[in-house]
């Protein structure tokens, strides 16, 4: 399971990071980082990711079963 976000539309409410900080990283404004690193959900975790995806109040959190594209990587491989 895999977890992202749309880029730049993410407006800092932090509530996906009060599921876990980990799964959820937070740049020094509090802007998720996931729009530029999509991060893979560790086994037992799916839990927290389904949670911290559904308390975005923007819904700009996505959970896929492959890895998505990269947008630090030209072609997003």
């Amino acid at each position: 399971m895999w977890i992202s976000a749309g880029a730049d539309q993410c407006e800092a409410h932090g509530q996906c990071a009060m599921a876990s900080q980990e799964l959820f990283p937070l740049d020094e404004d509090g802007y998720t980082t996931l729009a530029h690193a999509p991060r893979e959900v560790p086994a037992g975790s799916e839990d927290l990711g389904r949670r911290g995806v559904d308390a975005c109040p923007l819904r700009v959190l996505r959970i896929s079963g492959t890895r998505p594209a990269d947008s630090r990587v030209p072609g997003g491989a």
